[in-house]
């Protein structure tokens, strides 16, 4: 086959396209290899564009060697990718975050990881939506409600849990637990919850309020088990319903429910990890009427390979419309999974359209 034909043909290949945007999520599908310098690459190799018709694709590493292509020096397609490299690196941190008595310092990492600390921040956070202090400081978050579960006095388990000083601690315990210590203990117990369920056009809708903000805002078709869903996640508090001021606040929801323009500003109690706060705060910053892709929602977190993440963050969102996990869709614009049905998701964002 001759130059211009070899040329066509590969111009004409997807994968060309992906070598010219040097797309990482490309990396492992394929290799392509360039002639006139007898070496192969990734898709995502910085190296200078090769003339098309030098080059061609390969499905492995192998394939590329057998037919006598060296790998590339600055991509190094016979190592794992960058991204799995990072990966493995920031797992083997975590690990050692989990494990620590006291949260290390990102010098001490860094000299673990063998980066200097600016590029190791930047790549934990890539990895795992968070910085390595806020990986830290949910670690402990947790490690304090599993001693919480089991020590015998509150103080043990807030010094268990890694907290130096208790001070400190009881002055960030409402972000950190969403209550004092000793009613997460009690399962909420002497932590009032007013409810009131009611009905819109997506169903029965139930609103609770702790007295930090509304704490929970579920649809569903059973209005008896969206109570009995919220005497589940709160066993111990005391769940009061039937009060007409209350009320008040469903009938809000339940008009902006009706109709999206009228918007919904209401204090909340947001109880998540670090993580999980950053993409409800980004999805409140989606205006209606208007959707992204998850992809595209990790990339504006700054997170681009943590797509699953960010979705698993969209589904564990308790506050319905509040929290507009509804605006965020497959990146074909097909609606993905919907912690209260996508018909409902459907319905929702056919109102916010106007539809």
């Amino acid at each position: 086959m001759n130059a211009p034909l070899r040329a066509a043909a590969i111009t004409a290949d997807p994968r060309w396209a992906r070598v010219l945007a040097r797309d990482p999520a490309a990396d492992g599908c394929f290799f392509y290899s360039v002639r006139s310098t007898g070496v192969y690459c990734r898709p995502s190799c910085g190296a200078r564009t090769p003339r098309p018709e030098n080059v061609a694709f390969h499905a492995s590493a192998a394939e590329a060697e057998a037919a006598g292509f060296r790998p590339c020096r600055r991509c190094k397609p016979d190592q794992p990718p960058l991204a799995a490299q990072h990966a493995a690196c920031v797992a083997g941190l975590c690990r050692h975050i989990d494990d620590a008595d006291t949260p290390p310092s990102l010098a001490e990492l860094a000299a673990l990881a063998g980066l200097s600390r600016y590029h190791l921040h930047r790549v934990f956070k890539a990895v795992t939506g968070l910085t390595p202090h806020a990986w830290a400081t949910a670690r402990r978050a947790h490690r304090l409600r599993d001693a919480l579960a089991h020590s015998p006095r509150v103080t043990d388990a807030i010094l268990d849990a890694g907290y130096n000083s208790t001070g400190r601690f009881y002055a960030q315990s409402g972000a950190v637990l969403g209550m004092t210590p000793t009613a997460w203990r009690a399962g909420g117990a002497d932590t009032d919850i007013r409810f009131a369920i009611g009905q819109c056009a997506l169903g029965a809708l139930l609103v609770a309020a702790s007295p930090r903000g509304v704490c929970a805002i579920a649809l569903g078709d059973d209005p008896g088990r969206l109570a009995g869903d919220l005497q589940a996640r709160f066993p111990h508090a005391r769940l009061i319903g039937a009060d007409p001021d209350f009320e008040a606040l469903v009938a809000q929801v339940v008009g902006f429910v009706e109709a999206p323009q009228t918007g919904l500003d209401l204090p909340l109690d947001i109880r998540g990890t670090a993580f999980q706060q950053r993409v409800w705060q980004a999805l409140r910053a989606i205006p209606a009427g208007t959707t992204l892709s998850y992809a595209e929602l990790a990339r504006r977190l700054g997170v681009p390979t943590a797509i699953r993440a960010v979705a698993g963050a969209c589904a564990a969102n308790t506050l319905a419309v509040a929290i507009p996990c509804h605006r965020v869709v497959r990146s074909d614009g097909s609606l993905a999974g919907y912690r209260w049905g996508v018909a409902r998701k459907r319905a929702l964002l056919d109102r916010e359209a106007g539809r």
